[in-house]
């Protein structure tokens, strides 16, 4: 059978999914295999050192570097507040003595009787990693981090801004086709994970900042509404770090283009149930989605669903999306994969495919025009 190989993008309503979640230095993982956790529970923790904070004491107190430690009223390793005495010279026959003050909270960390420098470190920083999948840990990495895995259901997305974000489904749009304004988002969403149709304007992600949603997902935005949101053009690395407040996602591309029906479906499926969303977008090497993950029910897994051809492979009847225009966004089926080159209408040749679209078009495309979406 004639087959080849293409970018995938997943939506299902269930798949065994699992998470790896480390931290960023060695520390404490808190829980064990078998523990059943919530999205939001800490997995493990550790502390970052915290700042370094040189000073010359030797100049503060007018004496020579050598003489320092032993104007020293702390020794190292011990703990001082800001504005504490630390140091104290010795003056002339105990009169015009000068004294140094800490210029913050922190350790002593070293003492220099060579450059007369006293050097603290500030308080270490405590770091925490969530589960950001509710399920089961599968497996610890000591000092390290965990696996958490879980039966669920799976949308990826095209693109994403924001990090991590949790909180309840809630349907804005009715249908798929309507866009995304701001009189749709609602105070009652704060903390709740929007759900739009087509584009997402610009006034409607300001409102979901503002009302304070967890995240907006919707099929499409105007790449001049995200410049405007972001105060400049987006990276072309890796998104995630940026801190706009709301996690964003758009599961089809830039422009006025809708959801895709079968992703809407599952969505209000799953109506003011919890999720986990993360805007995480790399578009190069290693390629990563943004997602929104739904745990589902015990009765609810039903693991015949999960695709058994293998991730990426394209066949006849598998699902697809155009990419590329004229007929970027349009949904379809596979009818047929030749074999030959076909001279396209720009005279190159390439390897096409033929695709049955939901709306009854019949399409000869180049191979690269397509991505695959797993059910």
């Amino acid at each position: 059978m004639a087959h080849a190989y293409t970018p995938r993008l997943r939506v299902s309503r269930c798949v065994k999914h699992r998470t790896r979640r480390m931290l960023p230095i060695s520390g404490e993982v808190v829980v064990s295999v078998g523990d059943r956790v919530s999205a939001q529970d800490v997995v493990a923790r550790t502390f970052l050192p915290g700042p370094v904070i040189p000073f010359n004491l030797s100049n503060q107190l007018g004496v020579a570097a050598t003489d320092v430690p032993r104007c020293m009223l702390k020794k190292q390793g011990d703990e001082i507040s800001r504005a504490e005495l630390i140091a104290r010279s010795p003056g002339i026959f105990g009169m015009f003595q000068k004294e140094a003050f800490s210029p913050d909270n922190g350790t002593v960390e070293t003492i220099s009787q060579i450059t007369g420098q006293v050097i603290l470190r500030g308080a270490p920083e405590p770091i925490e990693v969530v589960a950001y999948l509710a399920g089961e840990v599968v497996e610890v990495i000591p000092e390290q981090g965990v696996d958490v895995e879980a039966d669920v259901a799976m949308v990826q997305g095209i693109l994403g801004i924001g990090g991590e974000a949790f909180g309840t489904i809630r349907l804005a749009c009715q249908s798929p086709e309507i866009t995304l304004t701001p009189d749709l988002i609602h105070q009652d969403m704060q903390g709740q994970i929007v759900i739009g149709g087509a584009r997402m304007t610009g006034e409607a992600i300001k409102r979901a900042i503002e009302v304070g949603t967890a995240a907006v997902i919707s099929g499409g935005m105007d790449d001049q509404d995200l410049k405007e949101i972001l105060g400049e053009d987006l990276g072309v690395a890796i998104t995630g770090s940026e801190k706009i407040g709301t996690s964003l996602v758009i599961t089809e591309g830039f422009g006025d283009i809708a959801m895709a029906a079968r992703t809407f479906e599952l969505f209000k499926h799953f109506a003011t149930r919890e999720a986990s969303v993360n805007g995480a977008t790399q578009i190069r090497a290693g390629v990563l989605r943004p997602e929104i993950l739904i745990p589902l029910n015990p009765e609810e897994v039903t693991p015949d669903e999960e695709t058994s051809s293998e991730h990426g492979l394209l066949v006849p009847g598998a699902r697809v999306r155009m990419i590329r225009d004229p007929y970027f966004g349009l949904l379809g089926k596979v009818d047929s994969l030749p074999h030959e080159l076909t001279v396209l209408d720009s005279g190159s040749k390439a390897r096409v495919l033929t695709v049955n679209l939901d709306d009854g078009r019949h399409l000869t495309v180049p191979r690269a025009n397509v991505e695959l979406i797993e059910e």
